[in-house]
């Protein structure tokens, strides 16, 4: 199976025809189509999240099972 990323147009007659690499045989074939909205200028996106930096806890922190449990393993 191979995965091939292209740009397409969707004609008035709502037809689509994809060109594929010259390697691929000729036969029926089970294709995936995935439409994506085109993006519309001036629209809101309902979320929007801005990145926050919050560091490490400790540096010296190693995460080691040992450092997470007691000895009982839990």
């Amino acid at each position: 199976m191979r995965t091939i990323e292209t740009t397409a147009v969707v004609t008035p007659e709502h037809t689509l025809t994809v060109e594929v690499p010259a390697d691929i045989p000729p036969g029926p074939r089970r294709v995936v189509v995935i439409v994506d909205s085109p993006a519309v200028a001036g629209t809101k996106r309902w979320l929007n999240l801005k990145p926050h930096n919050v560091g490490l806890v400790d540096p010296n922190f190693t995460f080691r099972r040992e450092d997470l449990y007691g000895d009982d393993g839990r």
